[in-house]
């Protein structure tokens, strides 16, 4: 069996990565992609938890699924939006959604 130590070095890893890359870029596209990495972080550690502390019960896994429910949702109507803007300014980047004000 892995050690739990293993799978939290690995979500702690996309964590990082996915706050680095939602501060550092500029695209939408990548913020999107690097919220997902922190959501899909925050949903290994409910799954590790879970099977650690009580692996009888299946609270955590249920939990994870209702999160990446909640994320496929957040992702359509994150594209969508940025669909809007690309349509709007022919443009993605997040520097740019100042000319929407006016």
């Amino acid at each position: 069996m892995i050690p739990m130590e293993y799978y939290l070095i690995v979500s702690t890893i996309m964590m990082f990565v996915g706050i680095y890359g939602f501060l550092t870029r500029r695209n939408l596209l990548a913020m999107l992609i690097s919220v997902e990495l922190i959501l899909n972080s925050v949903d290994i550690n409910f799954v590790v938890f879970n099977r650690f502390l009580f692996p009888e019960q299946l609270e955590g896994f249920f939990f994870s699924l209702f999160a990446i429910g909640i994320s496929a949702a957040e992702t359509a109507v994150a594209i969508a939006i940025i669909i809007n803007i690309y349509r709007n300014i022919r443009n993605i980047q997040a520097r740019n959604l100042d000319k929407m004000k006016w």
